[in-house]
């Protein structure tokens, strides 16, 4: 039997052990009930004087005592039967520990069956870039860089949220990036750094601080393909495309990742591949808890070692898994030549 259907089974003996808990309540008050109206019909027969009231309420005693035995009977039975459900809930949660073990173990055997697959294929790239390199000398370098990852990775989480536009939870986006990062299996790999109330010309100073591995912009976009950063009153001051690829040009060395999780950012994403390895982007408008489920689940999935690609479709499956209609909106880009199913972001440990 699967997972779900031991849990289903561990509900089901529950809710019988509730209503059986409700039924033995019920009868406990119903004898009760009775034993009280059998005492106070014996009290009112001793009190009494003439013969025949005393016959018949001797007579009301008995038969409310009789009633109230054969309630208590019946709350007996109800007890035996909650003790075998008792068992029942023991056995029942104890097989649902036992599927949730296997499933557990199932799971890690196929991530490691898909790292081993995804080392072969990165294997197998190279290969083939060796047999020609004069006439892709592109990939090659790009993939030499990507080989060469620094002993961490770090994220650089760019927020901007200026007051005179919708305000966003980039707070919480955050957050859940790194809750989702500590608790996967390279957490020690992967370092977010943060930067809020970003303005134009501090994303080339934490550039040049952090020298990240992955530029993150968390925020606004427009449909001009721009990004929306903040001035110095903290208002909105839009940078164009050209202006955001000029600057990931120059800047470019030890970046791996762009991540747009802003608005329209689909041009954006397609243009920095030009001098980076890979970038994400949105085709159209993105909801606040859209963008954050998937920026959490993404960068995850690369904190336990998977592609960019893997980790890009385990993303999108996230948002379905939430029942959030907007799988559709992100979208990957790689540079020319560079199959994304063999790039990994962090070099695991040890």
């Amino acid at each position: 039997m699967s997972v779900d259907q031991r849990r289903r089974a561990v509900e089901a003996v529950q809710k019988t052990i509730a209503r059986l808990q409700t039924e033995k309540s019920r009868e406990v008050g119903k004898a009760a009930a009775e034993r009280k109206k059998a005492v106070d019909a014996s009290a009112a027969a001793a009190r009494t004087k003439s013969l025949p009231t005393k016959m018949a309420k001797l007579k009301d005693s008995q038969r409310y005592e009789a009633s109230a035995v054969a309630l208590e009977k019946k709350v007996a039975d109800l007890e035996s039967k909650l003790a075998r459900e008792q068992v029942k809930l023991g056995d029942a949660n104890k097989q649902l520990t036992t599927a949730l073990q296997q499933d557990e173990r199932r799971r890690a055997a196929m991530q490691k069956r898909e790292r081993a697959s995804q080392v072969a294929e990165l294997s197998r790239v190279q290969g083939r870039l060796t047999q020609h390199d004069q006439l892709h000398r592109t990939t090659a370098d790009t993939l030499r860089r990507l080989q060469e990852l620094p002993e961490r990775l770090t994220v650089l989480f760019l927020a901007s949220n200026p007051i005179d536009q919708q305000p966003l939870r980039l707070d919480e986006e955050a957050r859940s990036i790194h809750e989702m990062v500590r608790k996967s299996e390279h957490r020690d790999v992967v370092r977010l750094e943060s930067r809020w109330a970003v303005q134009p010309l501090d994303v080339l100073q934490a550039i040049n601080e952090c020298k990240p591995g992955v530029v993150h912009f968390s925020g606004h976009g427009s449909e001009d393909d721009e990004i929306l950063f903040q001035d110095s009153a903290g208002r909105t001051k839009q940078i164009s495309k050209e202006a955001i690829v000029q600057t990931m040009m120059a800047a470019s060395g030890d970046i791996q990742l762009v991540f747009f999780n802003t608005c329209f950012s689909h041009s954006q994403a397609a243009a920095i591949v030009e001098h980076v390895p890979c970038a994400i982007g949105m085709n159209t408008a993105i909801g606040d808890q859209a963008a954050r489920v998937f920026a959490a689940q993404f960068y995850s999935a690369v904190g336990f070692g998977l592609s960019v690609a893997m980790a890009f479709n385990q993303a999108k499956a996230a948002l379905m898994l939430e029942g959030i209609n907007e799988a559709r909106t992100p979208e990957l880009f790689a540079a020319p030549g560079v199959d994304l199913s063999g790039v990994f972001l962090v070099r695991p440990e040890g």
